[in-house]
């Protein structure tokens, strides 16, 4: 993004997940273990803030004072596409992300009362990218993975230039 460079986003965008940050999980998991009546119990531990994977790449975006640059490429694609680099799209992707996922945390909430997810996802971007940007530890390149997806995005290019 700091580059300009495309990001590739999955389908249409417009798929919602459930974003939690880690000081809201960290308070359920607390209080999750800390709860005898949780022993044996299955539970959601998200937040209740579900956003599109537009919005999502849009507020990175904005946080970090740059044009989204978006080329979207159908999941299918691109877990075809991930296969011979070495890619498993399929259950990371195909099987989850480009399915809307949002959960119900009423049973979360039952047996952590109090429980409420107060850190918005454009808050916890506000406080995590500035921490990236100043370790340099933390910005490793991937020149496999730069060089997949500008493969992906030229032939979405080709596609779309050969069909005009």
């Amino acid at each position: 993004m700091l580059e300009g460079k495309p990001v590739i986003v999955h389908g249409d965008g417009s798929t919602l997940w459930t974003v939690t940050h880690n000081s809201d999980f960290a308070k359920g998991f607390a209080g999750l273990m800390a709860n005898p009546h949780a022993i044996g119990q299955a539970v959601h531990l998200t937040g209740d803030e579900c956003l599109t994977w537009n919005q999502i790449h849009g507020i990175i975006a904005a946080r970090l004072g740059v044009k989204l640059n978006v080329v979207y490429v159908s999941s299918h694609m691109l877990a075809h596409a991930g296969k011979p680099y070495g890619y498993d799209f399929e259950g990371a992707l195909t099987g989850d992300k480009a399915i809307t996922a949002i959960f119900d945390n009423a049973k979360l909430k039952r047996l952590v009362p109090g429980f409420a997810a107060t850190k918005r996802f454009d808050q916890g971007m506000a406080e995590t990218l500035p921490y990236i940007m100043s370790h340099p530890e933390l910005q490793l390149e991937d020149p496999a993975f730069d060089e997949f997806t500008e493969k992906v995005i030229a032939a979405i290019k080709r596609a779309y230039s050969d069909l005009a």
